[in-house]
């Protein structure tokens, strides 16, 4: 009879292990961005523009910043990628100036995390060429509040933590007060582009997660709590879930990306840094009428 039992817990046990391992859930994050202090800083060097066209101009950058991702997750692994959309054709060289506003606004490529070995791979592409950002994930020191909240149907819990801000996420891009910038003393046409503004060292970073779904997953690099984090905000930037399916009928591998250079974050942010220059040397150059100068 012992033996029976002992046969009875494996099989139990096994199938247990079994359906851990299968575990899939797939979420839908909403991201948006404030441009209030952006739009309200931006002036365009024509003397000529009409407040309609400026108005388009600060529409457009608003929905630059808002995208939609979907993310797949099991217990040690996610994939978070922005959903594509069916826009109008474009040609070559403007698909890849609309990739590489995409990487600084926080989207484009794939965003590959794994909680066990505590690292992320992403692929980026720049100016035609394909990066595989590789690095370890960041560690945050989460602080609970005690809060709670709800979100759908699921009920959140409030944690806090202070993290680097990523120097190549223009999301988090701050224009300079006057008297700051009046210290450069450069005309805006000829005046670096990083004269004009700052990034934040540190932002200050607000996750709501459930319990009700123990894995430690979040979109983008955040992770770390007991349970999903269905929304989390830092700087300008909101990330909020709108939708959740656990174990969805639709299986999708979850992917480590390998496309692209290896390099290190830190690595990526400094040639995205340099490319940014590279691009405003270009249209200084070329005299360009409609130059955008950032103030306050």
């Amino acid at each position: 009879m012992s033996k029976v039992i002992y046969a009875l817990v494996l099989a139990i046990l096994s199938s247990l292990s079994c359906c851990a391992q299968e575990f899939l859930g797939m979420a839908v994050y909403e991201t948006k961005t404030s441009v209030a202090e952006l739009s309200n800083s931006i002036t365009v060097d024509n003397n000529n523009i009409t407040p309609e066209v400026k108005k388009r101009i600060e529409e457009r950058m608003k929905k630059m910043f808002e995208k939609t991702f979907v993310m797949y997750f099991d217990k040690a692994q996610s994939i978070y990628e922005e959903e594509e959309k069916l826009d109008a054709p474009v040609g070559d060289q403007q698909r890849a100036g609309m990739r590489m506003m995409s990487s600084f606004t926080g989207g484009g490529g794939k965003h590959y995390k794994n909680l066990k070995t505590k690292n992320f791979r992403i692929e980026k592409e720049l100016m035609g060429k394909e990066f595989l950002v590789s690095d370890s994930l960041p560690k945050y020191e989460w602080k609970m509040t005690g809060e709670t909240k709800q979100i759908g149907q699921y009920l959140c819990m409030k944690a806090t933590a202070i993290a680097p801000a990523s120097k190549s996420d223009f999301r988090n891009f701050k224009p300079k007060s006057p008297e700051e910038q009046e210290k450069t003393k450069e005309a805006p046409r000829t005046t670096n582009f990083f004269n004009r503004g700052e990034m934040p060292e540190n932002l200050e970073i607000t996750a709501w997660y459930t319990p009700e779904i123990p894995v430690g997953h979040g979109p983008e690099n955040y992770h770390g709590l007991p349970g999903l984090i269905l929304e989390a905000s830092a700087g300008r930037t909101v990330i909020l879930c709108s939708k959740i399916v656990l174990n969805p009928k639709e299986r999708k591998e979850i992917k480590i990306p390998t496309k692209g250079e290896v390099v290190t974050q830190a690595r990526f942010d400094e040639i995205m840094l340099k490319k940014v220059e590279e691009m405003q040397q270009m249209f200084q150059q070329r005299g360009n009428s409609n130059g955008v100068r950032i103030q306050r």
